[in-house]
């Protein structure tokens, strides 16, 4: 079946032109999108309202999974007067439309109340999409999670703190995001409630820069420190300052309003002589090291584990066979065996040293009236380790001695540890994407110092995270643009590949946009900042990518749910084990043979229920959709690609179309002139050098590749075309061979003018021509034709008023490109080609990648057309 147009549905680009609505509008994406954005995303059921209705959202606390907003959405929908109801989840957030002469605010708020839930009306917004007004969002680290039965823990806690407004935690990230009223709550008192709850927390980074942390290098003595910190008390504007001389960091709170961070530096080191070099660290550095940390501190857990559990299970499995070693682990030391006093010493360093985070995590899960994975642990190696020493205690005032089981604790413990290391590596690969973006961004810049008039004194070289707004930056060749801002002296290119995908060389010249991270190719650029910080679009790019990191998919709804009840339904499988397993052996369903030497029924039955307890320990429930979602939005960052968060990763499975930019994308966006003919008295030469003339002062592509073509045409010797190409780089000098141009004047979507010899010389596609004057003969026209179904584009010159000749441009396709087009056949999903090129170069394109359909784009001032064609290959 053929594609309609309303099969397809274009998003509009942040920034562009609005087009009209239409039946089938998307959703647009605003420009600065910030972290908590997921959060707030979600279905508006914007559904049609009828007259006399109204229409409220109410923010819903309290819920923890499925079954809570079903129990909300029936409490509303029971209410006489509600027309329709719709609780999201995740974000805590019921959608109503009622009848107001039946239902006031005050009920449907009482009615969510009742139901057990807290509920407050959220004020209509005048602009959907902003945040409150006077609202900060700060991100803190969150040490000690395990589980997801963790993260509904802190994140139930944060939404019951006055003055937040919303709150999100990542376990794989070990990062929550919160959204509060700096009037109402602090961040001292964010931080004060997650270590409450028995959790470390720090704050990382928020929208009020009040904080800085510096890396301090001088500091050796007493007499060092007591320097500093006599500086920092004479600075005005710094409230509280900390140094830890271990890692050499000085944390310091300051007034943005009194001092500027750069300011504070430069007090700092200008106050000691030059004694002090201060650096930024960066919060992304501080996190990596965190993560590094917290993976070599498992990593000794798990090993210091492993050397203790290995002689535990010698004893027990190799030892008996070697009659020295047996000879002396049976050897009556007190009560007990010599075997058993090292079994015992060792299992109980694992147990209690080793295994210590699983009784705290534990402990901190059922204060908080919840239960982990850790949990299970504890349960599972506490049940098999103080059976042990029960039964060694029996043996020693009964003389029965039953068979212990230390071993069992300690390699449970051990293997555990060893999932926790590998979850910890997972969870560091996982945040490569961000490092790589944050790598983008340089790490210093040269301020360009000026006097009070304005007259440049000097340069000095700053640390770029100390770049402020207004700041003139000079840029050296082949150096990262370190801010977003305007050109301000100079010219040069800049590949923005980074950004905008295009590999073609940007031209910016004097108030020319730039954006930082991307890199200045040619000459020296002189740039003034706009926008640094959260507001730069590289961090704007990296909150992107966190926040699709930080997003839950609608799948994990279920997960969390099933991890909510994971545990108590574990420990009840236990037990029924123990109980089964115990009845069935006092009643005979199974030989006593079955039972091990000097067992009984009971701890045989007890194996298998600390066998159900640990098997069920590996909390992968909880980590497989977060790491799902942050593998996949890190390889999509590494490669170009912009996903945000899991609930569009999980729609991606309904994608029916994907649509692809012919230029660059399935190309490879580098034009090169594949042929020249001429229609006129003129010889090769001459029509070569004509065409090069008018198209040096154009900055198209298409242009550049004519003047190379003549270039190449002209000068046969590598020596001469490479100095040309150097002077040609340098904008120094025009080529001896090219003419004189004057009146040179280009046509969007068409091609250039100019003069030449006083006549006029045009060279692009037909429209200029025609809409010249010029009429095309019938044999340049078949010619023209013949190179566009052949995919190469066919580029008219004139001269005089007559055609003089044909230049035939192909860009060539990229190898992947017919290969990805075939594996989205494959999958189900129709590739959609959009061009600016002629018709018939598009469909000689799409017929060589194998593509059924295409959409050609004629630009024409603001106004897009477009029409869909079907056609075989």
């Amino acid at each position: 079946m053929s594609p309609t147009m309303r099969d397809l549905q274009l998003t509009q680009v942040a920034g562009g032109r609005r087009s009209p609505p239409s039946d089938n509008d998307s959703v647009d994406m605003e420009e600065g999108t910030r972290l908590l954005d997921s959060y707030d995303d979600g279905d508006d059921n914007s559904g049609s309202i009828q007259e006399g209705m109204r229409r409220i959202q109410v923010s819903v606390t309290g819920m923890t999974c499925a079954a809570c907003s079903n129990s909300v959405e029936g409490a509303l929908k029971s209410i006489n007067g509600v027309c329709r109801a719709s609780v999201a989840l995740l974000q805590n957030r019921a959608d109503v439309v009622f009848d107001p002469i039946l239902v006031k605010d005050e009920d449907i708020k009482n009615a969510i109340e009742d139901a057990g839930f807290e509920a407050e009306i959220l004020p209509e917004p005048s602009n959907a999409g902003t945040k409150p007004r006077g609202t900060l969002v700060g991100q803190f680290t969150i040490g000690g999670m395990t589980c997801a039965a963790c993260v509904n823990s802190i994140e139930g806690i944060l939404r019951n703190l006055p003055g937040v407004k919303r709150a999100v935690v990542a376990l794989a990230t070990s990062l929550g995001e919160v959204e509060y009223d700096p009037t109402v709550i602090s961040k001292d008192d964010i931080v004060n409630a997650i270590e409450d709850a028995g959790f470390e927390a720090s704050l990382v980074q928020s929208s009020e820069q009040n904080k800085i942390i510096l890396g301090v290098a001088g500091v050796i003595n007493d007499l060092d420190l007591q320097l500093l910190e006599g500086i920092l008390s004479s600075l005005k504007g710094v409230r509280q300052y900390r140094f830890d001389r271990t890692s050499g960091e000085l944390e310091v709170l300051f007034d943005p309003e009194v001092v500027s961070s750069r300011s504070l530096v430069d007090g700092i080191e200008g106050g000691s002589g030059g004694k002090f070099k201060l650096h930024v660290t960066n919060p992304y550095a501080r996190m990596t090291t965190k993560d590094v940390e917290e993976t070599s501190n498992m990593f000794q857990l798990f090993t210091s584990s492993l050397f203790l559990s290995i002689p535990v299970f010698l004893i027990r499995v190799v030892c008996p066979h070697i009659p020295l070693l047996d000879a002396f682990l049976l050897w009556r030391c007190g009560p007990f065996l010599m075997g058993d006093w090292l079994k015992w010493a060792l299992v109980s360093v694992v147990q209690f040293v080793v295994g210590k985070r699983f009784y705290i995590a534990a402990g901190r899960a059922l204060r908080n009236g919840s239960t982990n994975m850790d949990v299970l642990v504890a349960l599972g190696t506490s049940a098999s380790y103080f059976y042990s020493v029960g039964a060694l205690l029996y043996g020693a005032v009964t003389g029965f001695w039953s068979p212990t089981y230390f071993e069992t604790s300690a390699m449970l413990i051990t293997f555990v540890l060893l999932g926790k290391y590998l979850e910890c590596l997972a969870k560091g690969k996982t945040s490569d994407a961000i490092k790589k973006l944050v790598e983008l961004a340089p790490a210093t810049a040269l301020l360009v110092v000026k006097d009070k008039g304005g007259n440049i004194i000097g340069e000095r070289e700053i640390d770029a995270l100390l770049i402020q707004p207004g700041d003139t930056l000079k840029v050296l060749p082949g150096a990262k643009l370190p801010a977003d801002g305007v050109v301000v002296w100079g010219s040069s290119h800049v590949n923005e590949s980074m950004v905008t995908g295009e590999a073609a060389p940007v031209l910016k010249e004097v108030d020319s946009p730039v954006i930082g991270g991307t890199i200045n190719l040619h000459g020296a650029l002189h740039i003034k900042a706009t926008k640094v910080g959260s507001e730069a679009v590289l961090s704007q790019i990296i909150s992107l990518v966190e926040t699709a990191q930080m997003s839950k998919a609608p799948i994990q709804k279920f997960a969390d749910f099933v991890a909510s009840i994971f545990v108590p339904t574990v420990v009840t499988l236990a037990l029924f084990t123990l109980l089964g397993w115990y009845v069935g052996g006092v009643v005979g369903s199974y030989p006593k043979e079955w039972l091990p030497e000097n067992g009984n029924y009971f701890v045989f039955a007890l194996m298998f229920s600390i066998s159900v307890v640990v098997i069920a320990c590996p909390c992968a429930l909880g980590l497989a959709t977060p790491t799902a979602v942050m593998v996949a939005t890190g390889v999509g960052a590494n490669n170009g690609v912009l996903i945000k968060g899991g609930d569009a990763l999980e729609r991606a499975q309904k994608v029916k179309y994907v649509i692809f930019d012919k230029t660059g994308t399935l190309t490879q966006g580098k034009a090169k002139v594949t042929i020249a003919k001429v229609f006129s008295e003129m010889d090769r030469g001459e029509f070569l050098t004509l065409v090069a003339s008018a198209e040096a002062s154009s900055e198209h592509p298409l242009a550049k590749a004519i003047v190379e073509y003549a270039r190449h045409f002209h000068f046969f010797d590598e020596n001469s075309l490479t100095e040309d190409a150097q002077n040609s780089s340098k904008g120094s000098l025009i080529p001896a061979w090219l003419l004189d141009v004057a009146e040179f004047s280009a046509v969007p979507g068409r091609g250039i003018q100019c003069f030449i010899d006083g006549k006029r010389v045009l060279v692009g596609n037909r429209k200029l021509l025609t809409d010249s004057g010029v009429s095309i003969p019938t044999q340049v026209e078949n010619f023209v034709v013949e190179l566009e179904e052949s995919a190469r584009t066919g580029i008219l010159a004139a001269y005089g008023g007559n055609v003089i000749g044909v230049l035939g441009v192909a860009d060539p396709l990229k190898r992947e490109a017919a290969v990805v087009v075939e594996g989205l056949g494959k999958m189900g999903v129709r590739p959609v080609m959009v061009t600016g090129d002629n018709w018939r170069t598009a469909k000689a394109v799409a017929r060589e990648v194998c593509m059924h359909t295409c959409i050609y784009i004629i630009l024409m001032g603001f106004l897009l057309k477009y029409c869909l064609s079907e056609f075989n290959h």
